[in-house]
């Protein structure tokens, strides 16, 4: 927005003051509009464009990062500790919360959440793109990388949500349990960004479990450019499967659906305050949903096996009485000890 010799020409005074102008002349010529940030910055940054004065709404891309990071690791400090440090913001503005985008994926969480998370962040960043591109041993991922730094290795990763959460890989190799997985991953992640505050986007080809494209590179101007992977025309013959609950298909699709449903439903989503917990598991990522009149838990697995809550925890945490999970639609005792199916996804409602 503003370049200047001598500086990294980012998130200068002036770009800030250029916004805030925009607001001022949208004001006047076309009041119902609002301005989104896509600052693909240090998280610190993002923040800096975010208020009523600038952009009341705003792409997660750090959200987004360290849901992938989650996958990949199977573990949720970074997670955790990032989104207590920095989901807050003004109360007149939202996020848009996203699981991917029309662009590449890239590693946009800091190098202080990267080290609190027990890791390196050169050498952590290169394994995400190393294991979202498969090039890691165990990975279930199928991406590709997008604008690798040849000196660093740094770069980033395309690719849909259903090939980088392993469903195209245990679709060629006719793995039903890895299949059943990948589209638990899928309904886990997208689950988050439903139900944690803000305005949850959905990439068009999501909802349907859509694979990669490869086609993109027997076109001449789309050769070189992985991202075509992730953009194709929408699949009118897949949609018909949306509701064969026996396909992929129709699992990821129905399970989003349910979600929306549950989104609802409860009036703790509709602008209840997020507060991200400790579960006590380092494997189980956890937040409240809190609303005047009902409080909502939200708790995710990120393993393929199966995570326990011990029942003191869910005692500290306020859960003293049998509660509803709304996705499963089973009734959990919060007195003993919570088992988490892999990748499950619970929500527990509760009237205050």
């Amino acid at each position: 927005i503003w370049k200047q010799i001598g500086t990294s020409c980012q998130n200068l005074p002036q770009a800030h003051w250029i916004i805030q102008a925009f607001n001022y002349a949208v004001q006047m010529a076309a009041p119902a509009m609002v301005f989104k940030s896509e600052a693909i910055v240090h998280p610190d940054e993002v923040k800096k464009y975010i208020s009523f004065e600038e952009c009341p709404l705003s792409y997660n891309p750090q959200l987004m990062a360290l849901l992938w990071n989650s996958l990949a690791t199977r573990e949720v400090k970074m997670l955790s500790n990032a989104m207590s440090r920095g989901f807050a913001i003004p109360s007149d503005c939202e996020w848009v919360n996203y699981v991917r985008s029309h662009d590449d994926i890239g590693w946009a969480f800091s190098d202080e959440d990267i080290v609190h998370g027990g890791f390196d962040p050169h050498q952590h960043r290169k394994f995400l793109t190393q294991f979202y591109t498969g090039q890691i041993e165990g990975s279930f991922a199928r991406g590709q990388p997008f604008q690798i730094d040849p000196v660093t290795g740094d770069g980033r990763v395309s690719g849909t949500t259903a090939s980088l959460a392993g469903l195209e890989k245990a679709l060629y190799e006719q793995d039903e349990e890895e299949v059943d997985l990948a589209v638990r991953r899928i309904l886990l992640i997208h689950g988050i960004i439903v139900t944690i505050s803000g305005i949850p986007l959905l990439y068009l080809g999501d909802e349907l479990a859509c694979e990669n494209d490869y086609g993109y590179q027997d076109v001449p101007e789309k050769q070189g450019d992985s991202r075509w992977l992730h953009r194709f025309g929408f699949e009118w013959e897949r949609a018909k499967l949306r509701n064969d609950s026996t396909t992929p298909i129709g699992r990821v699709y129905q399970g989003l659906m349910r979600l929306v449903q549950i989104r609802l439903q409860n009036m703790a989503f509709h602008r209840g305050a997020t507060e991200i917990i400790n579960t006590g598991n380092d494997h189980v990522f956890g937040f409240f949903r809190n609303q005047e009149s009902q409080s909502v838990l939200i708790l995710g697995n990120f393993t393929e096996r199966e995570q326990s809550l011990s029942a003191r925890h869910l005692r500290q945490l306020g859960l003293r009485r049998t509660v509803v999970d709304q996705v499963a639609g089973r009734t959990v005792t919060a007195a003993q000890e919570m088992i988490l199916e892999p990748y499950q996804l619970m929500v527990l409602a509760r009237n205050v």
